[in-house]
C-alpha cells in the first residue's frame, strides 16, 4: 500500500511542480504581486483542478473514450486561451504602485485549469493510473494526494517569484521578465497544442 501511496505522490508532484501554463502565472504574479497577493490564484487554481480531476474521474472519462475529439477542440481552445493570457503579461507595465484589478484572481485560476490542456492530459492520465473497478476508494485518496500536492508545488512556483522580485527591482528589469514570462507562457501553449496533434 505504501509503494501505491508513493507512486500517487509521485505522479502528482512531477506534473504538479514541473513549468506549464498555470504555474508561469504564478510565477509571473509572485514577482509583480508577492506571495501573500497570489494566494487566491493559486488557491483556486488548485480548487479547480481538483474539481476536474473529480469531474473526470467521477464519470466524464467515459464520455472522453467514447468521442476523443473532444481534447482536440479544449487543446486549440485551450491553447488561444493561454496565448491570451501571455500576451497580457508580456504586455503588462510593471507599476510599483499594485493596482487591485491586475492581481490574478481565485476565479481566474479555477478557470484557466479547465481549459488548461496540461491540466487535462495530467487529469486523464491520472484518472487511467489510479483508477479501480473496485470503487472510488484509490481514486479519492490519489485526488487527495493531488490537492495537497498541487497547492504545495504552486505554492513554491510563488514563493520563487517573490524571491525573484529582489533581482528584478527595476522597471527595466521587471519589463523583461514580464516579456519573457509573456513569450514562455505563448510558446507553451502552442508546444502543448503542437503536441497533442502529432
Amino acid at each position: 500500500m505504501m509503494s501505491l501511496f508513493f507512486a500517487m505522490f509521485a505522479f502528482s508532484l512531477a506534473m504538479s511542480i514541473s513549468p506549464g501554463p498555470v504555474n508561469m502565472i504564478i510565477l509571473s504574479s509572485g514577482v509583480n504581486y508577492g506571495v501573500k497577493r497570489t494566494i487566491p490564484y493559486l488557491s483556486g487554481a488548485t480548487v479547480g483542478f481538483t474539481l476536474l480531476l473529480l469531474f473526470i474521474g467521477l464519470g466524464f472519462f467515459q464520455i472522453i473514450k467514447a468521442y476523443p475529439s473532444f481534447l482536440n477542440y479544449l487543446a486549440i481552445a485551450g491553447s488561444l486561451y493561454i496565448i491570451y493570457m501571455g500576451y497580457k503579461i508580456a504586455s503588462a507595465t510593471p507599476n510599483i504602485e499594485v493596482k487591485k484589478t491586475d492581481i490574478p484572481k481565485f476565479h481566474q485560476g479555477f478557470l484557466l485549469q479547465w481549459v488548461n490542456p496540461k491540466a487535462w492530459i495530467a487529469c486523464v492520465s491520472g484518472v487511467s493510473i489510479f483508477s479501480s473497478a473496485d470503487g472510488y476508494d484509490q481514486f479519492l485518496i490519489f485526488s487527495g494526494i493531488y490537492f495537497i500536492v498541487c497547492y504545495l508545488s504552486m505554492a513554491v512556483w510563488a514563493i520563487l517569484g517573490d524571491k525573484l522580485s529582489l533581482f528584478l527591482n527595476s522597471h527595466i528589469r521587471l519589463r523583461l521578465f514580464n516579456i519573457t514570462m509573456g513569450l514562455l507562457l505563448i510558446v507553451t501553449a502552442a508546444y502543448l497544442c503542437y503536441t497533442h496533434f502529432t
